[in-house]
């Protein structure tokens, strides 16, 4: 009988007090810090999620147990840890989080002393030692260190972000800007960073708390109040961050929600074309993004490489191919000179350096862009299913549209000068997602009907 996958598209994630228990949380930080090395210094860090104290402590036991050297940096986002590992000789970080995925679940994203997450060789690694049980237990005369606290991960991370803009040209800009912190721990970091560069903020959901106020994923149902603060108060944007804030999604100033491979494309032609910067022209992102990306960057010579979804992919990828650009349609963006991960503080700051240089509103830059009709949803589907149902939905799909070019690389993707179709099983939830282009929305809508009437015959 094969063995129960523990990692997702971006770590382990699960319903707090369901599987991820302390039980289990333990089992996972003795099958980590068996995989490093005895000694090995690992920086661990946290959001505000419920359950986070237990797993927090049930993962430092463990480690410590193993024989790893344990660094606490408190609450902190995702790439501020990433950041902090990579420049201060560690071995590896732990992010305890669940990203965007809904309250009730926490999480374990396992980082490499590069700053990226481990690839999925490590990931196997790992599973096999917490299936089998065959953790590393160090002799006590070995375990008198202490668990050291790191005080200066966040304010390290906003430090450098700034170092990559230029502060003068965004504040005399005078702009306006509505942060949402997701009730997380990017409510640390993105106010004070604009803040330190001439941006008035105001903010909302910026508080920490277990019990956010809207749906940690930013999505256009999540965001509707950001959306009426921004025109309400005549700002120049929106900004909303996921959990761990390595997302960033933005509003315009007439309250529009944006989508992130749309947002992803105008940074990396603004970048490329208008940053100054001597960097190869290579774009990376993952098969969930919109076909305007190559519609609109190969007009600029750009090579677009597609990838699996998953910052993971994205990020390695780039390295791979020596690409400092890359992200995702959900918000993710990769800027390789900072680091080769998802940002939404880079992001945010990347984004109010554009339309400060640019002088022109967001909506402006945004409406540039070839007009499609956008579907996004998702189905529920029993975990165990989700595989056998894609495949059905992929042969199905592929006999209808044989005349179409598919991608088979991550699910299925059907691409049409017209339209465009993905199906693919998420990698953190029990769901099946959907994604549809079109170019009107009747079409758009009998595509998604035609996809949702194949997996309800397979289910």
């Amino acid at each position: 009988m094969p063995k129960e996958r523990l990692f997702g598209t971006d770590g382990v994630r699960g319903i707090v007090n369901q599987w991820l228990t302390p039980e289990n949380a333990l089992r996972l930080g003795l099958a980590i810090g068996s995989y490093f090395n005895q000694g090995a210094k690992i920086l661990v860090g946290n959001d505000s999620r419920a359950g986070n104290a237990f797993i927090l402590n049930a993962v430092v036991s463990a480690l410590v147990s193993t024989g790893i050297r344990v660094f606490y940096a408190g609450p902190v986002p995702t790439p501020a840890l990433q950041l902090y590992v990579k420049n201060h000789d560690f071995d590896a970080g732990i992010m305890i989080t669940a990203s965007h995925n809904p309250p009730e679940y926490s999480g374990i994203k396992v980082i490499l002393s590069d700053g990226v997450e481990a690839p999925r060789e490590v990931e196997e690694a790992i599973e096999e030692t917490y299936h089998e049980l065959r953790f590393r237990r160090v002799h006590w005369s070995l375990l008198g260190y202490d668990v050291k606290r790191v005080d200066d991960v966040n304010t390290f991370y906003v430090e450098s972000i700034i170092n990559h803009l230029d502060i003068d040209s965004i504040s005399k800009k005078n702009l306006k800007v509505v942060v949402d912190g997701a009730n997380n721990v990017g409510s640390l970091t993105t106010p004070q960073l604009l803040r330190r560069l001439g941006v008035k903020v105001l903010t909302v959901n910026c508080d920490l708390s277990h019990m956010p106020y809207r749906e940690p994923e930013p999505t256009p149902d999540s965001l509707n109040e950001l959306s009426l603060i921004v025109r309400s108060v005549g700002a120049d944007l929106g900004i909303a961050h996921d959990g761990d804030a390595d997302r960033a999604v933005f509003i315009d100033e007439k309250g529009n929600v944006l989508l992130g491979d749309r947002v992803g494309v105008l940074l990396c032609e603004y970048v490329l074309i208008n940053k100054g910067l001597n960097i190869p022209k290579k774009v990376v992102t993952a098969i969930s993004s919109s076909t305007i990306v190559e519609e609109v960057l190969s007009k600029y010579g750009v090579n677009v490489i597609w990838t699996k979804v998953g910052s993971i992919n994205i990020a390695r990828t780039m390295m791979k191919e020596g690409a400092f650009l890359g992200f995702e349609e959900n918000g993710g963006f990769i800027y390789g000179l900072h680091q080769y991960v998802r940002d939404g503080g880079m992001t945010a700051g990347l984004m109010v350096e554009y339309l400060a240089k640019s002088g022109l509103r967001l909506s402006e830059l945004y409406n540039r862009l070839p007009s499609m009709y956008t579907i996004k949803t998702k189905v529920s589907i029993d975990r165990g299913d989700r595989g056998k149902i894609v495949e059905i939905v992929k042969h199905k799909l592929t006999e209808m549209f044989h005349s179409d070019l598919i991608m088979d690389i991550d699910g299925i993707k059907v691409i049409n000068p017209d339209y465009w179709i993905l199906v693919r099983p998420s990698g953190t939830e029990p769901l099946i997602r959907i994604f549809i282009e079109a170019r009107n929305k009747e079409l758009a809508n009998r595509l998604l009907s035609t996809v949702i009437n194949i997996i309800h015959g397979a289910s």
